[in-house]
């Protein structure tokens, strides 16, 4: 099971992940996209899902035409762990 992470591993955040944006009022991270268009947006989610699918851990998102806002928080370890990470960091690879 994952396990939340560390106040250590919380403050490296920043540098980690310097795109992403703890979330107000909850233990999670969140990036927003912004896309050409629709197309473009629907071609990131289909890839973010294949990324979430080879990890197990699936993010909460939402989509309008162009724009993708993804959170991630680990639901078992009740706020954001090692898993997060990671994902984040695939889906940062995937614009690289």
């Amino acid at each position: 099971m994952a396990k939340r992470l560390t106040d250590t591993e919380r403050a490296e955040l920043p540098a980690t992940l310097p795109q992403w944006a703890m979330v107000e009022g909850r233990d999670a991270i969140r990036r927003e996209f912004r896309f050409r268009d629709f197309n473009e947006a629907w071609g990131f989610m289909n890839r973010v899902a294949l990324l979430a699918e080879k990890q197990d851990h699936h993010p909460e998102w939402f989509n309008v035409w162009s724009t993708v806002r993804i959170d991630l928080t680990t639901h078992d370890a009740g706020g954001i762990s090692r898993n997060d990470v990671r994902l984040a960091q695939a889906i940062d690879a995937l614009l690289a």
